[in-house]
């Protein structure tokens, strides 16, 4: 059973072969058709306003058009920052696992050249064939030089005797 209103007089029918009960029609009191009259005026402020809002000059146009524009450049200028970090970040990332690499290679490096460094053999070769020998306590000579840290090859050895 399916219940139809109609738009203008607001009574109920009833689809089917009998009738069930009958709805009287409804009178608006005072105070409702006053409500109803301030309803429509507001209802046609809001309509009002509405249209206000949608109205847009030049001037509120071309405002909204450099905000929008401005609010563009931010983001785009934004994400090219991003970005760059983030291939910044990338480039450290790679530099410091070369670095690690690099030092991995040293230590084994500096590890195989100690290991085949023969110092008796060093030592034998001095003393036997090329005639070296150790200086002697009156040879050697320690000095203090306090201009610089570097010592240049062309600079006097000052004499202490």
């Amino acid at each position: 059973m399916a219940v139809r209103r109609t738009p203008q007089r607001m009574m109920t029918y009833v689809d089917g072969n009998t009738v069930r009960r009958a709805e009287p029609e409804r009178r608006t009191s005072a105070p409702e058709r006053k409500r109803t009259a301030q309803n429509l005026q507001r209802r046609e402020q809001l309509r009002k306003n509405r249209e206000r809002a949608l109205y847009m000059d030049l001037p509120y146009l071309m405002m909204l058009s450099a905000a929008a524009i401005c609010a563009l450049v931010i983001c785009v200028q934004y994400l090219h920052q991003q970005s760059a970090m983030q291939a910044r970040l990338s480039r450290i990332e790679s530099l410091e696992q070369q670095l690690e690499n690099q030092r991995a290679e040293n230590d084994t490096l500096e590890t195989r050249i100690n290991t085949s460094v023969n110092l008796d053999y060093i030592y034998k070769v001095a003393t036997e064939e090329l005639g070296m020998v150790y200086a002697n306590k009156d040879q050697v000579l320690m000095y203090d030089k306090t201009e610089s840290e570097y010592i240049r090859q062309n600079e006097d050895i000052p004499n202490y005797n």
